[in-house]
């Protein structure tokens, strides 16, 4: 039973991490280019999120209907003003431009809020429910199901809506698309802003679990970055999926072996899925393209 509530307390923290990073999947699905920068936009979600609460005593998920379009705005200037210009330039010079804004950032939190650890005290923080031998923490569920719902909106939006196929295609083939008539750049903008809406979004459904500093985005982005190669580099699915893996990887590694080992249990596991399948769960060898089947 012990083992049990342990895969589910994985399977909850999991859901966070699917849905950090199916956004910086989806961004590099279709814009081609890995964000270094998608940990600080979960970072600056997390500090908004206090803020509101801080100033405006808003429970921090209710705070979700404001960071969550406060950060596609953002994501949707970033993309205009940094991203469009280098969409077409080499891998390096994208990777310094994401690196800078990812510093850039950090910076300014440091100057607006200080490096002090930042953190919110809930009335239900301690709640929990039991479900048989299952005990769940309130915030954990809470949590859980948004991010998943959120998760599978964005599959319908990516299969169902014009622009969600307007998506795929740009995925699929940039070139085709605009000879087609879909205005690409519009789907660029729109592509980077979901993604750092939904890292924002994260942002504020961690913050009742985690506090808040400058540099809170790095221990999230390289679980981002892992999950989204585990997952398949473009798999929406996949994403989601490696999600949930890595997450009940930790807690397991965490509760049977030690604490500090739990991030090298999940590269060992990494490593291991890429060596027998180099494309991730559900990517496609030598193919960059969104999957949502």
């Amino acid at each position: 039973m012990v083992l049990l509530q342990v895969v589910v307390s994985g399977l909850l923290l999991g859901g966070i991490y699917a849905l950090v990073s199916v956004g910086l999947t989806l961004t590099f699905g279709v814009v081609r280019i890995a964000n270094f920068a998608h940990g600080e936009f979960l970072m600056v979600g997390m500090f908004l999120a206090w803020v509101l609460h801080e100033r405006a005593g808003i429970d921090p998920y209710l705070a979700c209907v404001v960071v969550g379009p406060a950060l596609f705005a953002m994501g949707f200037l970033v993309e205009r003003s940094l991203i469009r210009p280098v969409i077409q330039a080499s891998h390096m010079a994208q990777i310094f431009v994401t690196v800078g804004l990812a510093v850039f950032l950090q910076n300014g939190a440091l100057m607006i809020w200080g490096a002090d650890h930042r953190g919110v005290i809930l009335p239900y923080a301690d709640r929990v429910w039991f479900v048989g031998p299952i005990v769940l923490s309130l915030p954990r569920v809470v949590a859980f199901a948004v991010a998943m719902a959120l998760c599978l909106a964005l599959l319908a939006f990516l299969r169902w809506t014009y622009w969600g196929k307007a998506v795929r295609a740009t995925a699929e083939d940039r070139e085709i698309t605009r000879v087609m008539g879909i205005d690409t750049g519009r789907v660029y903008s729109l592509t980077f802003a979901t993604g750092a809406g939904l890292a924002g979004i994260a942002g504020a459904l961690l913050l009742p679990m985690y506090a808040v500093y400058p540099t809170v985005g790095i221990q999230f982005v390289l679980v981002a970055f892992i999950v989204a190669v585990l997952g398949g580099l473009g798999s929406a699915v996949g994403a989601i999926l490696a999600g949930l893996v890595i997450g009940v990887v930790e807690v397991l590694s965490g509760f049977l072996i030690a604490p500090g080992l739990q991030q090298a249990l999940y590269f060992v596991v990494f490593l291991l899925v890429l060596i027998v399948r180099p494309a991730g769960l559900l990517g496609r060898r030598g193919a960059e393209e969104l999957v949502v089947t």
